[in-house]
Protein backbone atom coordinates (compact mmCIF):
# COMPACT_ATOMS: atom_id res chain seq x y z
CA UNK A 1 0.00 0.00 0.00
CA UNK A 2 1.65 3.33 -1.21
CA UNK A 3 -0.78 5.93 0.26
CA UNK A 4 0.77 9.00 2.04
CA UNK A 5 0.49 8.79 5.92
CA UNK A 6 1.79 11.41 8.42
CA UNK A 7 1.85 9.66 12.24
CA UNK A 8 1.67 12.53 14.63
CA UNK A 9 3.36 11.10 18.08
CA UNK A 10 5.68 7.74 18.51
CA UNK A 11 4.70 6.24 21.69
CA UNK A 12 2.97 3.29 22.94
CA UNK A 13 0.07 3.96 20.77
CA UNK A 14 1.77 5.23 17.89
CA UNK A 15 4.04 2.64 17.62
CA UNK A 16 1.60 -0.05 17.83
CA UNK A 17 -0.17 1.56 15.02
CA UNK A 18 3.22 1.84 12.76
CA UNK A 19 4.02 -1.67 13.56
CA UNK A 20 0.61 -3.16 12.44
CA UNK A 21 0.79 -0.83 8.79
CA UNK A 22 3.82 -2.15 8.05
CA UNK A 23 3.43 -5.68 9.02
CA UNK A 24 0.39 -5.19 6.82
CA UNK A 25 2.36 -4.08 3.51
CA UNK A 26 2.00 -0.34 4.16
CA UNK A 27 4.93 1.14 2.52
CA UNK A 28 7.96 2.83 4.91
CA UNK A 29 8.50 5.04 2.43
CA UNK A 30 5.13 6.78 2.24
CA UNK A 31 4.96 7.16 6.21
CA UNK A 32 6.34 9.83 7.91
CA UNK A 33 6.62 10.31 11.74
CA UNK A 34 6.75 13.22 13.74
CA UNK A 35 7.94 12.66 17.11
CA UNK A 36 9.62 15.85 19.35
CA UNK A 37 11.78 12.89 21.56
CA UNK A 38 15.22 12.18 19.68
CA UNK A 39 15.34 8.99 21.64
CA UNK A 40 12.12 7.93 20.37
CA UNK A 41 12.56 9.01 17.10
CA UNK A 42 15.96 7.27 16.61
CA UNK A 43 14.53 4.23 17.73
CA UNK A 44 11.73 4.45 15.45
CA UNK A 45 13.61 4.89 12.73
CA UNK A 46 15.93 2.46 12.95
CA UNK A 47 12.70 -0.47 13.42
CA UNK A 48 10.17 0.75 11.04
CA UNK A 49 12.69 2.43 7.85
CA UNK A 50 10.44 5.30 8.00
CA UNK A 51 11.23 9.03 7.60
CA UNK A 52 10.95 10.50 10.98
CA UNK A 53 10.85 14.50 11.75
CA UNK A 54 10.88 16.74 15.08
CA UNK A 55 8.56 19.26 14.54
CA UNK A 56 5.82 19.76 11.59
CA UNK A 57 8.03 22.60 10.93
CA UNK A 58 10.49 19.90 9.56
CA UNK A 59 8.09 18.14 7.03
CA UNK A 60 8.67 18.11 3.50
CA UNK A 61 7.84 20.74 1.22
CA UNK A 62 4.81 19.70 -0.24
CA UNK A 63 3.86 16.58 1.54
CA UNK A 64 0.07 16.21 0.63
CA UNK A 65 -0.73 13.12 3.40
CA UNK A 66 -3.79 11.07 2.60
CA UNK A 67 -4.19 10.70 6.24
CA UNK A 68 -2.62 12.56 9.23
CA UNK A 69 -3.19 10.37 12.54
CA UNK A 70 -2.58 12.12 15.90
CA UNK A 71 -1.55 9.65 18.59
CA UNK A 72 -0.33 12.71 21.05
CA UNK A 73 -1.83 12.68 24.62
CA UNK A 74 -4.76 14.82 24.90
CA UNK A 75 -2.57 17.32 26.94
CA UNK A 76 -0.46 17.55 24.14
CA UNK A 77 -3.37 18.55 21.73
CA UNK A 78 -3.19 22.36 22.23
CA UNK A 79 0.10 22.22 21.15
CA UNK A 80 0.25 20.07 18.42
CA UNK A 81 -3.20 20.04 16.15
CA UNK A 82 -3.19 23.79 14.59
CA UNK A 83 0.08 23.08 13.06
CA UNK A 84 -1.41 20.77 10.96
CA UNK A 85 -4.12 22.77 9.67
CA UNK A 86 -2.66 23.18 6.39
CA UNK A 87 -3.75 20.09 5.34
CA UNK A 88 -7.31 20.42 5.94
CA UNK A 89 -9.40 20.45 2.88
CA UNK A 90 -9.18 17.83 -0.49
CA UNK A 91 -8.50 14.74 0.07
CA UNK A 92 -6.81 14.31 3.39
CA UNK A 93 -8.72 12.73 6.72
CA UNK A 94 -7.37 13.68 9.74
CA UNK A 95 -7.60 10.43 12.20
CA UNK A 96 -7.57 11.06 16.12
CA UNK A 97 -6.89 8.30 18.88
CA UNK A 98 -6.75 10.57 21.74
CA UNK A 99 -8.91 10.71 24.64
CA UNK A 100 -11.47 12.82 25.56
CA UNK A 101 -10.70 15.46 22.37
CA UNK A 102 -13.86 15.79 20.61
CA UNK A 103 -14.96 16.36 16.69
CA UNK A 104 -15.86 19.59 17.18
CA UNK A 105 -12.18 20.21 19.12
CA UNK A 106 -10.43 19.00 16.30
CA UNK A 107 -12.88 21.09 13.75
CA UNK A 108 -11.91 24.44 15.88
CA UNK A 109 -8.23 23.54 15.71
CA UNK A 110 -8.39 22.03 11.69
CA UNK A 111 -10.66 24.41 10.02
CA UNK A 112 -14.83 23.39 9.96
CA UNK A 113 -14.08 21.99 5.94
CA UNK A 114 -11.58 19.11 7.78
CA UNK A 115 -12.78 15.83 7.60
CA UNK A 116 -12.07 14.11 11.05
CA UNK A 117 -12.67 10.27 12.10
CA UNK A 118 -12.13 10.45 16.04
CA UNK A 119 -11.68 6.99 17.36
CA UNK A 120 -10.30 5.40 20.73
CA UNK A 121 -8.05 2.22 20.95
CA UNK A 122 -6.77 0.03 23.20
CA UNK A 123 -3.50 -1.23 24.38
CA UNK A 124 -3.77 -4.79 23.05
CA UNK A 125 -3.22 -3.77 19.78
CA UNK A 126 0.34 -3.46 20.45
CA UNK A 127 0.11 -7.38 19.62
CA UNK A 128 -2.50 -7.16 17.35
CA UNK A 129 -5.70 -7.47 19.50
CA UNK A 130 -7.01 -4.21 20.30
CA UNK A 131 -10.29 -2.76 19.58
CA UNK A 132 -11.40 0.71 18.12
CA UNK A 133 -14.27 2.40 18.37
CA UNK A 134 -14.77 5.25 15.81
CA UNK A 135 -17.15 8.05 14.69
CA UNK A 136 -16.97 10.73 11.96
CA UNK A 137 -18.33 14.53 11.36
CA UNK A 138 -20.20 15.30 8.15
CA UNK A 139 -17.30 16.01 6.23
CA UNK A 140 -15.90 12.67 6.16
CA UNK A 141 -16.19 10.91 3.01
CA UNK A 142 -17.07 6.92 2.94
CA UNK A 143 -14.07 6.73 1.04
CA UNK A 144 -12.47 8.43 3.63
CA UNK A 145 -14.19 6.03 6.81
CA UNK A 146 -12.72 2.93 4.79
CA UNK A 147 -8.94 4.20 5.02
CA UNK A 148 -9.23 4.73 9.05
CA UNK A 149 -10.90 1.72 9.14
CA UNK A 150 -8.18 0.03 6.86
CA UNK A 151 -5.75 1.44 9.27
CA UNK A 152 -7.23 0.99 12.39
CA UNK A 153 -7.98 -2.83 11.48
CA UNK A 154 -4.58 -3.24 11.40
CA UNK A 155 -3.90 -3.34 15.06
CA UNK A 156 -7.54 -5.57 16.06
CA UNK A 157 -10.94 -5.27 15.54
CA UNK A 158 -13.23 -1.87 14.56
CA UNK A 159 -16.38 -0.90 15.20
CA UNK A 160 -18.27 2.32 14.09
CA UNK A 161 -21.02 4.34 16.04
CA UNK A 162 -22.83 7.00 15.11
CA UNK A 163 -23.25 8.85 18.21
CA UNK A 164 -19.91 10.81 19.63
CA UNK A 165 -21.97 11.09 23.30
CA UNK A 166 -20.70 7.25 23.09
CA UNK A 167 -17.07 7.74 22.86
CA UNK A 168 -16.32 8.47 26.59
CA UNK A 169 -18.64 5.47 27.51
CA UNK A 170 -16.40 3.49 25.09
CA UNK A 171 -13.07 5.16 26.84
CA UNK A 172 -14.19 3.73 30.15
CA UNK A 173 -14.91 0.32 28.85
CA UNK A 174 -12.38 -0.71 26.09
CA UNK A 175 -9.56 2.42 26.14
CA UNK A 176 -9.02 2.08 29.54
CA UNK A 177 -10.21 -1.87 30.14
CA UNK A 178 -6.50 -3.56 29.51
CA UNK A 179 -5.42 -1.53 33.08
CA UNK A 180 -8.49 -3.22 34.79
CA UNK A 181 -7.65 -6.71 33.94
CA UNK A 182 -3.82 -6.91 34.55
CA UNK A 183 -5.01 -5.63 38.09
CA UNK A 184 -7.30 -8.39 37.86
CA UNK A 185 -3.59 -10.69 37.53
CA UNK A 186 -1.96 -8.84 40.00
CA UNK A 187 -4.52 -9.15 43.30
CA UNK A 188 -4.74 -12.66 41.90
CA UNK A 189 -1.72 -13.00 42.22
CA UNK A 190 -1.30 -10.97 45.36
CA UNK A 191 -4.24 -13.14 46.94
CA UNK A 192 -1.81 -16.65 46.06
CA UNK A 193 0.74 -15.68 47.77
CA UNK A 194 -1.16 -14.50 50.88
CA UNK A 195 -2.61 -18.25 50.57
CA UNK A 196 1.21 -19.57 50.61
CA UNK A 197 2.28 -19.77 47.35
CA UNK A 198 5.94 -18.70 46.45
CA UNK A 199 5.52 -14.95 44.69
CA UNK A 200 7.05 -16.36 41.17
CA UNK A 201 4.63 -19.23 40.95
CA UNK A 202 1.95 -17.31 41.97
CA UNK A 203 2.62 -14.50 39.47
CA UNK A 204 2.98 -17.37 37.21
CA UNK A 205 -0.37 -18.99 37.84
CA UNK A 206 -2.30 -15.86 37.47
CA UNK A 207 -1.00 -14.60 34.46
CA UNK A 208 -1.63 -17.47 32.90
CA UNK A 209 -4.52 -18.28 33.76
CA UNK A 210 -5.55 -14.53 33.19
CA UNK A 211 -4.26 -14.99 29.76
CA UNK A 212 -5.54 -18.38 28.82
CA UNK A 213 -9.34 -17.41 29.84
CA UNK A 214 -9.14 -14.16 27.75
CA UNK A 215 -7.93 -16.25 24.56
CA UNK A 216 -11.13 -18.92 25.41
CA UNK A 217 -13.29 -15.62 25.48
CA UNK A 218 -11.92 -14.51 22.11
CA UNK A 219 -12.44 -17.84 20.48
CA UNK A 220 -16.04 -18.58 21.84
CA UNK A 221 -19.13 -17.90 20.37
CA UNK A 222 -20.55 -18.41 24.16
CA UNK A 223 -20.88 -15.15 26.36
CA UNK A 224 -18.94 -14.45 28.91
CA UNK A 225 -21.15 -15.74 31.24
CA UNK A 226 -21.53 -19.03 29.90
CA UNK A 227 -18.47 -19.80 30.54
CA UNK A 228 -17.80 -18.38 33.91
CA UNK A 229 -20.68 -21.23 34.78
CA UNK A 230 -18.93 -23.92 32.70
CA UNK A 231 -15.96 -23.43 35.39
CA UNK A 232 -18.55 -23.44 38.62
CA UNK A 233 -19.21 -26.75 39.85
CA UNK A 234 -22.27 -26.67 42.92
CA UNK A 235 -21.27 -26.45 46.46
CA UNK A 236 -17.30 -26.40 44.90
CA UNK A 237 -14.58 -23.93 45.50
CA UNK A 238 -15.43 -21.68 42.35
CA UNK A 239 -18.80 -21.38 43.63
CA UNK A 240 -17.07 -20.20 46.86
CA UNK A 241 -15.21 -17.63 45.88
CA UNK A 242 -17.78 -16.02 43.80
CA UNK A 243 -20.37 -15.99 46.27
CA UNK A 244 -17.45 -12.99 47.41
CA UNK A 245 -16.98 -11.50 44.18
CA UNK A 246 -20.51 -11.24 43.33
CA UNK A 247 -22.47 -10.56 46.79
CA UNK A 248 -22.81 -6.91 48.25
CA UNK A 249 -20.31 -4.44 47.28
CA UNK A 250 -18.66 -7.64 45.10
CA UNK A 251 -16.95 -6.99 41.61
CA UNK A 252 -19.63 -5.61 39.37
CA UNK A 253 -19.99 -2.70 41.89
CA UNK A 254 -16.90 -1.49 41.80
CA UNK A 255 -16.63 -2.09 38.20
CA UNK A 256 -19.68 -0.31 37.65
CA UNK A 257 -18.02 2.93 40.06
CA UNK A 258 -14.84 2.39 37.69
CA UNK A 259 -16.15 2.65 34.81
CA UNK A 260 -18.45 6.04 35.43
CA UNK A 261 -15.13 7.58 36.99
CA UNK A 262 -13.26 6.86 34.04
CA UNK A 263 -16.03 8.17 31.91
CA UNK A 264 -16.57 11.37 33.89
CA UNK A 265 -12.78 12.20 33.36
CA UNK A 266 -13.16 11.67 30.01
CA UNK A 267 -15.66 14.18 29.55
CA UNK A 268 -13.48 16.68 31.60
CA UNK A 269 -10.67 16.19 29.10
CA UNK A 270 -12.55 17.00 26.29
CA UNK A 271 -12.63 20.75 28.38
Amino acid sequence: MTETLLLVGGGKMGAALLGGWIDRGYDAAAITVVELFAETAKNIAKQYGVTVVGSADALAVGLEPATVVFAVKPQSMDDTVPAYASFAGGDTVFLSIAAGKTIAYFEGNLGPGAAIVRAMSNTPAAVGRGISVACANGRTAQDQKNRCHELLEAVGEVAWIDDEGLMDAVTAVSGSGPAYVFLLAECLAQAGIEAGLAPDLSERLARATVAGSGEMLHQAEEAASGLRANVISPGGTTAAALEILMGENGLQELMTKAVEAAAKRSRELAG
